[in-house]
């Protein structure tokens, strides 16, 4: 009788240990995938996160005396005509540069992909401009645009005059171009991942019933294209942010109008310290770019 009550305190001993080893294992096996993000989470918040809330608090102080001013720097950079102008040029370029960039890389997507044999050519002639780097490409702008350059030794050789291309309206369209160049492999290469994940059992399909390239590509292609038209277009408006580089190193601290950028305000502000200013306009900023995607994203969901 006692060996039996033994045997089952021992059981029942070793069934509990092997419960809540079970238990324990799959609490680790489900941990497992947040402990590996743990390091870039921590990077996130450390890094992106906390200095963002930190913006966001600051644009309601001063920034000497911490005085809590409401929204008074929010109305002084909204009067500021200097933010007016940066936000005119920045939209301006980005309703420009991103509809142009998007068809023109979705085009290029799809001759790609109907040359099979020239195709890892094409690919690498259309992603060297990515390893190019823009002080290069600044260096080759001032060579063939700055007075005295190439075009206008040419214009002169033509019968024209001598002109500063880079500090009148011109500079925009230089700006574009350059964007959508340095640009055009990055997006391409995004449009032939959601090209190759089409089953192609559907163009098969469309095909037998008669229809043509086109018609395949606009009632067969694009609707495939969606999600990747979003990462696309997401991409493209965050790159757009990043063209400062080559504007600055082509006209410096104050370049031509057409081309003064909010990233030129941040600067100027940065460099006087003025950061009341300079946080207020990032919130705004982040505001008009978070709305929107937040809105989109809810009616997709919705759908």
């Amino acid at each position: 009788m006692r060996r039996t009550r033994q045997c089952c305190i021992f059981q029942n001993r070793k069934g509990i240990k092997k419960y809540f080893g079970n238990r324990f294992g799959i609490q680790l096996r489900n941990m497992r995938p947040w402990l590996f993000l743990a390091p870039s989470l921590a990077g996130t918040a450390i890094f992106v996160l906390i200095p963002f809330v930190n913006v966001v608090v600051r644009s309601f102080f001063q920034a000497v005396g911490g005085q809590f001013v409401g929204m008074e720097n929010f109305i002084q950079v909204f009067h500021s005509q200097a933010f007016r102008l940066a936000v005119k040029n920045t939209l301006h370029f980005i309703l420009v540069c991103i509809p142009v960039l998007m068809a023109f890389s979705l085009w290029t997507a799809v001759l790609v992909t109907a040359a099979a044999d020239s195709r890892n050519l094409y690919k690498a002639t259309l992603l060297l401009p990515m390893a190019i780097p823009v002080a290069s490409v600044v260096l080759l702008w001032k060579l063939l645009l700055y007075p005295q350059g190439l075009l206008d030794q040419l214009a002169v050789w033509a019968g024209g005059r001598e002109q500063d291309w880079l500090n009148q309206g011109s500079a925009f369209y230089i700006l574009v171009l350059t964007y959508i160049w340095k640009n055009t492999g990055c997006d391409m290469m995004l449009w032939l991942a959601g090209l190759d994940g089409i089953p192609k059992e559907l163009f098969e399909a469309a095909k037998v019933d008669g229809a043509g390239s086109w018609q395949s590509f606009f009632h067969v292609a694009l609707p495939g294209l969606k999600s990747t038209a979003f990462l696309v277009l997401a991409l493209s408006v965050v790159n757009s942010f990043k063209v400062f580089r080559e504007a600055y190193l082509i006209s410096g601290d104050y370049p031509h109008e057409s081309i003064y950028m909010l990233q030129h305000l941040f600067n100027h502000w940065f460099v006087s310290l003025d950061i009341q200013k300079m946080s207020a306009a990032s919130v705004m900023v982040e505001t008009s770019i978070l709305i929107p995607v937040l809105l989109w994203t809810w009616k997709r969901k919705k759908r």
